[in-house]
């Protein structure tokens, strides 16, 4: 029998649960007193996340209940009084509070040793819609919201197999945030998963504040120097679900509108959506594509900056590279202004308003950009193959890549601007040794399946093939 029930003094038991929810001091926490069949009842929930067409029937349900309708414990009101499909049973306090908090229904009836939990909550939530910054040009439109159970919804309608499997957990102290581990069974590394569950299951953190971050942070405990991210985020059903189909785990995080994949390689982070609704033809040129821009986003400026350093290197058929006005700022120096200017113009326009959007993009382009280089501030090559790396980072819908890519940029030009030729081969060499050295969550490696070596999967890794050949 636990403390927190008093089966024969129901005004004791509602004075518990009163002081505990601190009833008269919290606006949004419901308590009424009602009547059930013979017996008197009380109900506790949030308001704003019940229905309240389902709680104006069960109430009406409630008061019609008979004498000899009425059960005699709380296992028989749940079995046979129970107007309701989720319901549950419980006398564990903490159990019960933290139910009410997170919008369940807890009903408590005279006489009852246990209270019984009505899940029949409604999250405030937007529609699924498509995801601002993961778009296709053709495909599935809708999207991951904030609410768990509707991202499991939307996963589960895809994949309409017993073996798709959602684990919850609870972690944060004060947040008590829930967390859910999905994954294919017989698909998904049995190992690789029990690691996870450990790892989620021995997570001691007040709160996940920022939701799947502050996840990542705790599940991820190794030294953060290697800009290369360790998850890949998707805010995708579609792509989801075609990632438990490959063997990937996924977390979602409530409050949280992007699913995690775990575990994520190079090869993950680069490929995307829109390779896969296309013919394979299409697909394998649009990896390509965005691989060569890749690549051309991490090299083109230190480059640049190699070949105007040493001006005889340049051959005859690229002497248009070479600079026409005269350079009053180091072009070390422009190069790096414009980096972070790249930056505020983005800053800019997630805080901008959209009516004020295009205003944004005319002062932007045609007043600042016209006019730095007219004053002398830049030269009109660097403000151009500047405006080419900041289209080629815009190709990922990965920001943790398109920033890992713009650290190794940076940290080449500066090597070439110190050590000519030796600081460019050291920047290339720190940018290979960061790839190749990274690891996943798990402990993997980032390159696979380059490094450990499977020809099979690397060439559906380098090409789109067809579906109906990959097995």
């Amino acid at each position: 029998m636990s403390d927190f029930f008093y089966p024969n003094d129901f005004d004791q038991t509602v004075e518990a649960m009163n002081r505990t929810l601190r009833i008269d001091k919290n606006f949004d926490l419901i308590h009424r007193v009602i009547r059930v069949g013979t017996k008197r009842g009380c109900i506790y929930c949030v308001d704003g996340f019940v229905k309240d067409e389902l709680m104006e029937k069960m109430q009406e349900f409630f008061y019609k209940l008979t004498e000899a309708d009425m059960p005699a414990n709380a296992y028989e009101m749940s079995k046979s009084a129970m107007p309701y499909v989720e319901v549950d049973l419980s006398d564990d306090e903490a159990y019960i509070i933290k139910m009410i908090l997170s919008g369940v229904l807890c009903l408590i009836v005279e006489g009852f040793d246990r209270a019984v939990m009505i899940d029949c909550r409604k999250y405030p939530a937007r529609s699924v819609e498509e995801p601002e910054k993961y778009k296709v040009l053709r495909g599935s439109r809708d999207g991951f919201v904030e609410t768990l159970v509707s991202n499991a919804a939307l996963i589960r309608r895809r994949i309409r197999n017993p073996q798709l499997s959602f684990e919850i957990y609870t972690v944060g102290e004060a947040s008590q945030t829930d967390v859910c581990i999905c994954y294919m069974e017989g698909r998904a590394d049995e190992s690789m998963l029990a690691a996870i569950r450990e790892k989620v299951q021995n997570i001691r953190v007040d709160a996940l504040t920022m939701n799947q971050e502050s996840l990542a942070e705790c599940l991820y405990k190794r030294k953060w120097w290697n800009p290369f991210p360790k998850f890949k985020y998707s805010e995708r059903p579609d792509a989801t679900a075609a990632s438990l189909l490959e063997g990937h785990i996924i977390m979602l995080v409530d409050n949280s509108p992007a699913a995690m994949i775990i575990p994520t390689t190079i090869f993950d982070v680069i490929e995307e959506a829109d390779d896969y609704y296309f013919p394979p033809l299409i697909g394998t040129y649009l990896r390509f594509a965005r691989t060569l821009l890749t690549i051309t986003a991490v090299v083109l400026t230190p480059l640049f900056m190699l070949l105007i350093q040493n001006p005889q290197w340049i051959p005859n058929w690229l002497s248009f590279i070479e600079l026409k006005e005269a350079v009053n700022i180091p072009i070390v120096f422009q190069i790096l202004i414009l980096e972070i200017a790249i930056d505020g113009l983005k800053l800019a326009a997630v805080n901008t308003p959209n009516m004020l959007n295009t205003p944004l993009s005319l002062i932007a382009g045609l007043v600042i950009g016209e006019t730095a280089v007219q004053s002398g501030w830049f030269n009109t090559e660097v403000m151009l193959y500047m405006a080419v790396v900041a289209i080629s980072n815009f190709t990922h819908e990965s920001y943790e890549f398109g920033y890992a890519l713009k650290f190794m940029r940076i940290a080449n030009v500066i090597l070439t601007a110190l050590f000519d030729w030796i600081g460019f081969a050291a920047g290339i060499l720190l940018l290979i040794l960061s790839i190749v050295c990274n690891k996943t969550i798990t402990g993997t490696s980032y390159i696979e399946p380059l490094i450990p070596f499977h020809g099979k999967q690397l060439f559906r890794r380098l090409f789109r093939v067809s579906l109906r050949k990959v097995k």
